[in-house]
């Protein structure tokens, strides 16, 4: 038997093996775990160059992830690589005659993507609501009312429902209780913002007078009440001064209520 012949006989037993429906499945399994592993490790790196890492670093679930031995990045990475998994398997199941073709094709191109995209709306939106609290965080923490140290926390726990309600609606779930919850949470939040919230956003309004209207710079001597000192900083909410012994924080309502009196030195 010449080279071409054995050639020619190799592949059509290739052929006449892979006409059997266990090995065609077997194949598909394993150009899906393939592609599964491609597709993750390409998601990876293209959610580092895009800087999600950087975007993420110093969340609370960021830092659960590391202790977890993973991170955020590498979580939609693999979560990438089971769907392709799992439809790799789905594949092999219909070939096998195991799963029904109708079954199939809506497991393929309705439930399996809604359930992709639901599990990525809610980490997504866990990992912003992390971020959003952060900087939220950050940009109120020169602010020393006690009311102000809930706004993030109602921020964040704000976005991670409304992803829960996005991932939900994803996969079918009737999401109409839960509308009614978050309107009544909307109210109760208003509430809260109009009576809680009272003092720090009277002392925003004076903060806003103050600014426009200067009755006081840094620098200036004041004496507020028994408290007497340099200003050290005008703020939307509180005003800074200090002596030789102490910075006292003074709220501006404070301000506004009680009058302030500029120390004049000829």
């Amino acid at each position: 038997m010449s080279w071409t012949q054995r050639i020619t006989s190799g592949f059509d037993a290739v052929v006449d093996l892979f006409s059997e429906p266990f090995f065609q499945a077997l194949l598909v399994i394993v150009i899906g775990l393939i592609a599964g592993y491609l597709l993750g490790r390409l998601t990876t790196g293209l959610l580092d160059v895009v800087g999600v890492s950087k975007l993420v670093e110093g969340t609370a679930t960021e830092r659960w992830f590391q202790r977890m031995g993973t991170s955020t990045v590498i979580l939609m990475g693999r979560l990438v690589s089971l769907f392709t998994y799992v439809a790799a398997f789905l594949s092999a199941f219909l070939i096998l005659g195991a799963l029904d073709g109708d079954v199939f094709w809506e497991l393929a191109t309705a439930w399996l993507p809604h359930l992709f995209v639901a599990i990525l709306v809610l980490v997504i939106g866990i990992v912003l609501a992390d971020k959003v609290e952060l900087i939220v965080a950050e940009r109120l923490q020169g602010i020393k009312l006690p009311e102000v140290s809930v706004i993030p926390k109602i921020i964040k726990y704000t976005i991670i429902f409304i992803a829960l309600l996005i991932a939900l609606g994803q996969i079918g779930v009737d999401t109409t209780a839960l509308l009614v919850v978050l309107t009544i949470y909307a109210l109760a939040f208003l509430i809260f913002g109009v009576v809680a919230l009272q003092d720090f956003l009277s002392s925003g309004a004076a903060g806003i007078y103050l600014l426009f209207n200067q009755p006081y710079a840094i620098g200036d001597e004041i004496t507020l009440d028994e408290t007497s000192g340099i200003v050290q900083e005008v703020g939307v909410f509180v005003t800074r001064i200090e002596d030789d012994e102490a910075e006292y924080i003074v709220p501006n309502r404070r301000v506004m209520k009680e009058g302030v009196t500029r120390i004049r030195y000829n």
